[in-house]
């Protein structure tokens, strides 16, 4: 069950993110913003500017932690996230490639090819995994997940330093932001990201099994195939939805699910759920940082993560060499 006072966190940082920005606003507009609308600048501020940033920070931050939790148990891998595997640097292929060929720049077009650039890559893992010794096991895809994710760093890399126009262009979501967003790119993105976490709510119980091993979870009788198939199709549902509508995001899906086992234990059918308020309290947090740390001027989020992720990662290498 989720605890009360998660939810009560939540929605405070929420509030708090309605209020700070570049230029402050005080609690009661944000109030006659919402219950007494009247087409001012400050209440546009609120309601068109800060209102789909702050709900963008929490969907990412949501779909980014569920998807790094779901990795980290169908690869018993806890240094596996959606960047450390690959899916978010093939999302990011994607969109690049299709700025830099065919020259698309709408946020819109993105979310079809951060899909299908995290869903190629996520079946090109598990194929190279298995033909690895012993198949498609978690060392092997854990392997073949972090040699994508290079591979696919520098070819982004590599089109982005022979066409410079598309670095101006997408430089900003390169790097992960949640600026500039509106409801319209919330509603387009949204049934993924749904899809993707109710399926992740229903395989609860299921990962919980495979997380202690492939052959307990199948002398339990369950189809460990199928189930690591439609937890895949959740993590290419949240990354990629996640990748397309705030760029790739690095480090919550690594360092929530972690937190979230501190906190509740190993029991997924609680992980799922805390997770996805820890991840959306994590980058929401992230994002007040980012608007607020250079005033009047932003930062990405993107910049804003690694300097709570990098550290905890050196961590997390460390404890599992000892």
């Amino acid at each position: 069950m989720v605890l009360p006072v998660e939810l009560l966190v939540l929605l405070g940082i929420f509030l708090i993110s309605l209020l700070l920005g570049a230029k402050e606003i005080p609690i009661s507009t944000v109030y006659e913003a919402f219950f007494a609308y009247d087409g001012s600048e400050a209440h546009l501020i609120v309601t068109t500017v800060r209102l789909p940033r702050s709900l963008v920070a929490m969907l990412v931050g949501s779909s980014l932690a569920v998807a790094g939790a779901i990795m980290q148990s169908i690869t018993r891998n806890p240094l596996a996230s959606p960047v450390i595997l690959g899916v978010n640097a093939g999302a990011a292929l994607a969109v690049v490639l299709s700025a830099s060929v065919w020259g698309f720049s709408s946020l819109s077009t993105y979310i079809w090819l951060a899909l299908l650039g995290a869903a190629v890559t996520a079946i090109a893992v598990y194929t190279f995994s298995s033909f690895g010794q012993g198949g498609a096991t978690y060392f092997n895809i854990t392997i073949a997940g972090a040699a994508m994710a290079a591979l696919m760093s520098s070819l982004t890399t590599a089109v982005l330093v022979l066409n410079q126009r598309t670095l101006d262009e997408i430089r900003f979501w390169l790097v992960g932001s949640t600026a500039g967003r509106d409801f319209d790119l919330i509603v387009q993105v949204l049934p993924y990201l749904s899809v993707g976490l109710v399926l992740a709510l229903a395989l609860r119980r299921q990962l919980t099994t495979l997380s202690l091993g492939t052959e307990i979870a199948q002398g339990l009788g369950q189809k460990t195939v199928w189930i690591q198939m439609a937890a895949a199709t959740s993590v290419v549902l949240l990354a990629g939805g996640s990748v397309a509508i705030a760029g790739p995001i690095g480090f919550i899906g690594l360092i929530v699910p972690h937190l979230t086992r501190f906190l509740v234990g190993w029991d997924y059918r609680k992980i799922v759920p805390h997770a996805a308020l820890l991840g959306a309290i994590l980058l929401l947090l992230s994002d007040i940082v980012a608007r607020v740390a250079v005033r009047p001027q932003e930062l990405p989020v993107g910049l804003v993560t690694p300097l709570v992720g990098a550290p905890f990662f050196i961590y997390l290498v460390r404890a599992k060499l000892r």
